[in-house]
């Protein structure tokens, strides 16, 4: 009686049988989505603490901003998607903002305060709504293939399958790390990153429940069997940590005080200052933009018009977050690709996102464990999220290339350029330029939007 109780508070509040889930999918999704950026609970304290921030603090106030963030996200628009500080962002933050520039960490937490300031105003005054609704279809799923390539990309560096080299990137060399005698700290990892691609994929063909999660867990349990047996050794050096969870320190909520209410606004009439939060403003919006369109469009989100409805409430929970993550001490929190994963896995509502949010506060409990998620494991999920984001492109029209062109610039532009920001800017320009020079603008009614955008980005290139 109390299990169909709860069930049934659970439809009235997240319209389940609406959207074509139940709570054991959106159950599995939450959980899928937050062990895929689990790592940020890692890497984030560890970028942060560059600029000499306290990593605990750094930790505790990144899974309190994704836990807050997610919560609002659920009960402002009830969607799938999981919130947390974002990569690259965190990366300027500590290392372009403060080493680079020489900023104290307090004024770049200042920055992004007043960067959530100002997102939120024009979350209410319908100018990111507007931005959204302004890019054409075709492109909006040239933006989710966009991202399908870039996050597997990503995957495949966090497994090191792919690293730097004199040619840019090339393969991993198993070779290399025999001579070397770094297989068992580095290429056992890279091997074990490759089966659970492959253990993925046979669960997805296979159509298995959880196939992702289920991906992360083999993964992960084959590397704790192997670091067991001796074929895995740790190597700090190499960024090559243990696997098994480390309980020497106790269960405990690291203190966040010397984070907290910590932004220093002495500065925040100055030039630099600006400079600073504009280009934290400008990253975070088409971002969050590029993020909201791909998943959106890969869950079949997006109406007829190619417009989410309840985004000014999505929005509105990532503008919060990211200045609530500011007074707890953490750079830019943003709407995480990685939500993808969710979304493949079944999750539609924002019970997913509740199910993640109470994850990231579980990990404030629990760190050791989430924290020896290890990267070769979420790897694979990245990368078959990617595969499942790619197929986005066969929506493009191929038989207008005023349409498949610039859809193909923003598809390669996002991997190459290593960013969702700068594949959003190349395929609103090209957009813009070949239907304009090519005389099919009239007849495709542009929006005036798509034109200021366009100028935007140019001028954003030729001034920055």
């Amino acid at each position: 009686m109390e299990k169909s109780t709860n069930q049934g508070f659970l439809e009235k509040t997240f319209h389940l049988s609406e959207h074509h889930t139940d709570v054991k999918t959106e159950l599995i999704a939450g959980i899928t989505t937050f062990m895929t950026m689990a790592y940020i609970l890692a890497v984030n304290p560890n970028i942060l603490s560059a600029t000499g921030m306290d990593r605990g603090a750094v930790f505790t106030a990144t899974a309190l901003a994704s836990l807050v963030a997610t919560l609002l996200m659920a009960a402002f628009a009830n969607y799938p998607f999981v919130l947390a500080p974002g990569m690259g962002l965190n990366a300027y933050f500590a290392y372009t903002v403060v080493l680079q520039m020489g900023y104290s960490w307090e004024m770049a937490l200042a920055a992004v305060f007043v960067e959530g300031l100002i997102f939120i105003v024009l979350s209410l005054t319908n100018v990111r709504e507007a931005i959204f609704n302004a890019i054409p279809m075709n492109l909006k799923h040239a933006v989710s293939a966009g991202i399908g390539l870039f996050i597997a990309f990503i995957g495949l560096q966090n497994a090191k399958i792919v690293v730097d080299s004199a040619t840019l990137v090339s393969v991993y060399s198993f070779k290399g790390s025999l001579k070397a005698g770094t297989f068992t700290s580095e290429g056992i990892t890279v091997l074990l990153a490759l089966i659970g691609i492959l253990v993925t994929a046979v669960l997805l063909v296979k159509n298995i429940k959880g196939n992702i999660l289920w991906g992360i867990l083999i993964t992960w349990a084959l590397g704790i069997i192997c670091e067991f047996t001796g074929l895995y050794q740790p190597n700090p050096e190499l960024g090559m940590f243990s696997v098994l969870p480390d309980f020497s320190s106790g269960l405990g909520v690291p203190s966040m005080s010397s984070t907290l209410f910590k932004m220093d606004f002495s500065g925040i009439l100055s030039l630099n200052f600006l400079t600073i939060m504009f280009a934290f403003l400008f990253v975070d919006m088409f971002d969050t933009l590029g993020t909201l369109i791909g998943v959106a469009s890969k869950a079949d989100m997006l109406d007829k018009e190619g417009k989410l409805p309840k985004i000014r409430g999505a929005l509105l929970a990532d503008a919060i977050g990211t200045s609530l993550g500011a007074v707890f001490g953490t750079s830019t929190t943003t709407t995480f690709v990685e939500s993808a994963s969710g979304v493949a896995e079944g999750g539609r509502t924002g019970l997913t996102a509740v199910v993640a949010a109470a994850l990231f506060g579980l990990s404030l409990f629990l760190s050791p464990i989430f924290l020896a998620i290890p990267s070769f494991a979420t790897a694979p999920a990245l990368i078959v999220v990617g595969f499942l984001m790619v197929t986005s492109i066969l929506k493009v029209d191929f038989n207008d290339y005023t349409e498949a062109i610039p859809c193909y610039i923003c598809l390669i532009a996002m991997p190459f350029m290593y960013s969702i920001s700068e594949g959003i800017a190349m395929g609103i320009i090209s957009y813009v330029i070949i239907n304009l020079i090519s005389g099919h603008a009239k007849g495709k009614k542009i929006s005036t939007l798509m034109y200021v955008l366009a100028l935007f980005f140019i001028a954003k290139y030729v001034l920055i």
